[in-house]
């Protein structure tokens, strides 16, 4: 399926942008990620290495096998394979206007893993989330709440530690003051809100379109850092990620969540899997910042910056709420891990803040993990996702790879 030609004056080239803005800047990087082979009519694990991407599915079937070694970084330093071509050709063409479906393009660098994503991990996130919870989809009410809860607060809320006895004498003041939300207990109570973000195989990659649906009269991009965790629990490396986000619908009850958050192309992933070792590791992810660019066709522009520096939960803590005894994930995850963006600015009329118009043009990007790129579309009018378990294990098959 061809995907839909931008109905704006921008070409592909124009969007998507280069290899070397889509790839880290460090050139020791060990990357790893999925193309759609053309000749085997399904996807392959690559490693992208010194501009070109290497095909490495006759030793590494899926991405998931390749996380699941003991040290992923150092194995797939060391492997060769059949060159596929060069990053920025094969970027050109995810991204084209018309695609050649005749030569190979990129998909989401993850497979198997589960999508999951943790919320309100920034303090700025979580009264956001407030808001929204208490406008219930009214832009022009959100921004009354807005000014008056912060004036009401009055608190350092980045130096808050969820669960300590700090926020717990904050949680009582605040129900005291009829300002209870359960935003406020996933952000300063002792358990994270750790959710699934979308199905097995469904997030997208870079260079093509993410989606809101077409109902959604309030919603935005969330930039974040997305760690890849094994099995055990252990993290073996990072992606960026776009937890596209419906706030309308989520506002009007948390309960909507899954609404707000699984649709068709709403989970962006990419451009690539980094995976750690000695020059990117944990303590490098905690202090990434991660940028976020929004470019629309009616001029509007927006930038920001998230800083992990800025969570007020620590990644590992997480990762241990996300698996251990008392969950486990046989093929590991994807976990995003929240953003301090919060999405005020406004765009048409004052106090109605930002949201998403067709066409606006989303890059979150970091000098280590590089740039995801996408356009946003209607969900309804997104490729549709047709490809999962039973199709991956059929095509590995008769490619003689399992």
């Amino acid at each position: 399926m061809t995907l839909p030609r931008p109905r704006g004056s921008a070409a592909a080239a124009d969007w998507v942008g280069t290899a070397a803005e889509a790839l880290p800047d460090d050139a020791d990087s060990v990357l790893i990620g999925r193309i759609w082979d053309p000749s085997g009519d399904g996807p392959s694990p690559v490693t992208v290495r010194d501009g070109e991407v290497i095909d490495i599915s006759h030793r590494f079937p899926t991405v998931r096998d390749i996380c699941e070694l003991p040290d992923p970084a150092a194995t797939v330093a060391g492997l060769d394979g059949p060159r596929v071509g060069g990053f920025g050709e094969i970027l050109a063409n995810t991204g084209a206007a018309t695609r050649d479906r005749g030569r190979p393009w990129l998909l989401a660098p993850v497979d198997l893993q589960a999508l999951k994503a943790a919320g309100v991990t920034f303090p700025i996130s979580m009264i956001e989330r407030v808001i929204e919870e208490r406008a219930r989809g009214d832009l022009a009410l959100a921004a009354d709440i807005r000014h008056r809860m912060l004036a009401d607060v009055g608190v350092d809320l980045h130096s808050l530690e969820p669960g300590s006895p700090e926020a717990d004498r904050l949680k009582s003041l605040l129900v005291a003051e009829g300002m209870w939300s359960q935003y406020l207990e996933v952000g300063i109570g002792p358990d994270a809100e750790i959710f699934t973000k979308g199905q097995i195989l469904s997030a997208v990659g870079t260079a093509v379109p993410v989606g809101v649906l077409a109902a959604s009269t309030w919603n935005n991009p969330e930039p974040e850092v997305t760690l890849i965790v094994q099995s055990s629990g252990r993290i073996v490396g990072a992606t960026l990620g776009n937890d596209v986000n419906l706030r309308d619908i989520e506002g009007r009850s948390a309960l909507l969540l899954p609404l707000a958050k699984d649709n068709n192309a709403s989970c962006a992933l990419g451009p690539l899997i980094r995976l750690f070792d000695d020059r990117f590791d944990m303590d490098r992810v905690r202090e990434l910042e991660v940028r976020l660019e929004v470019r629309g066709e009616d001029g509007f522009h927006l930038e920001a910056v998230s800083e992990m520096t800025q969570m007020s939960r620590d990644p590992e803590e997480l990762v241990r709420q996300l698996i251990g005894p008392h969950h486990h994930y046989p093929d590991g995850a994807a976990l995003m891990l929240g953003t301090m963006f919060a999405p005020i600015q406004d765009r048409d009329r004052p106090g109605e803040g930002f949201t998403h118009k067709v066409d606006d043009v989303v890059r979150i990007s970091c000098p280590a993990l590089g740039t995801l790129v996408n356009r946003v579309r209607h969900a309804e009018e997104c490729e549709p996702w047709h490809f999962g378990v039973r199709d991956l294990m059929g095509n590995l098959v008769r490619r003689g790879l399992l």
